[in-house]
């Protein structure tokens, strides 16, 4: 299983900062170490082309030459630098790849990624561009493109973004709120940031304190409710952390095995439907670093086992295919 890296662009950031930047390389090195089967790769950097899919070319400018406002730089919560501005084009190409690969072998991830609150316009919440946002608008693109490869007539494709970090995805309901060809579906805590939220296609806001039953059924009903009303050829995962019950920010009270039964939820679900899945990792701010990481690979565990799966029965498919 391929997965994607960009630790080794850091941010300097003033100390006593609250992002968990350590984390990814924490994440990598833990993979390395623990599930020696994913192979990890360099993200690659996106280039405006493919940020202008769902950036407006001016903010996308001002990132890159550092001319973006203060108040802006604010709300992102990082300060500019050329690392910063390389680092985001990273994060964005982590998951565009990832999105590419799984197109073609099933499953594939991003160690960073999960930037949900930048809007078209504007970054936020520590997101500066919106990988998901790019990936899903550049995929459909490349699809676009094969539709009509040979005999082939591909319908277009259909992307769903299944956001379970415990924040709400804003600025990706806001990018994709006029576009019926990628469906939005957020579960996230009622009360936590951010405190305005945007209208996705199916928003799904818990109270504090929810564990791992009550989300569960949460998620489970948000699935099927998703099913009822649109057809995926494509899913981006956002598997955040920070649900978890010791997360600084998080607010609710999901424990390693509720996390790891959710992660099982959604990969079971694309699984069993032929839906091939990226995902990202989104947030994580454990008040020991250590169990966001171990959140975290949880996560990579599962989609291993899922992805040995897939590759399992289409060999077997194409054993059969010979014998026949």
């Amino acid at each position: 299983m391929q997965a994607f890296y960009s630790d080794n662009f850091v941010l300097p950031l003033p100390t006593g900062h609250r992002f968990p930047m350590a984390k990814y390389q924490l994440l990598r090195d833990a993979l390395t170490r623990q599930l020696p089967q994913v192979s990890l790769m360099q993200a690659p950097a996106v280039t405006d082309g493919e940020l202008a899919f769902a950036h407006d070319p001016a903010y996308v400018q001002a990132i890159a030459d550092g001319s973006v406002e203060p108040a802006q730089l604010r709300e992102i919560g990082f300060p500019w630098s050329e690392a910063m501005a390389a680092r985001a084009r990273r994060s964005v190409g982590g998951t565009l790849q990832a999105a590419r690969v799984a197109m073609k072998q099933g499953i594939a991830a991003n160690l960073a990624g999960g930037t949900h609150h930048a809007y078209a316009n504007r970054g936020g919440g520590f997101c500066v561009f919106n990988d998901l946002a790019v990936s899903a608008r550049v995929i459909q693109a490349e699809w676009g493109r094969l539709r009509f490869a040979g005999n082939l007539r591909r319908p277009p494709l259909q992307v769903a973004i299944i956001d379970l970090d415990v924040h709400q995805g804003n600025g990706t309901a806001h990018i994709f709120r006029n576009d019926a060809s990628v469906f939005t579906l957020s579960i996230h805590g009622e009360k936590n940031f951010p405190f305005q939220k945007e209208t996705g296609d199916l928003d799904v806001a818990l109270p504090d304190g929810t564990g791992d039953v009550e989300y569960m059924a949460a998620l489970e009903q948000a699935l099927q409710d998703m099913e009822n009303r649109f057809t995926p050829g494509f899913v981006l995962y956002l598997a955040g952390a920070d649900p978890f019950e010791r997360d600084r920010l998080g607010r609710l009270k999901l424990s390693f095995d509720g996390l790891l039964t959710r992660d099982c939820c959604v990969f079971d679900w694309c699984t069993r439907r032929g839906i091939p899945l990226a995902f990202a990792m989104g947030g994580g701010y454990g008040t020991d670093i250590a169990e966001t990481v171990q959140v975290q690979l949880g996560t990579y565990r599962i989609a291993l086992e899922y992805w040995n799966r897939h590759h399992a029965n289409r060999n077997q498919q194409r054993r059969n295919t010979a014998s026949a």
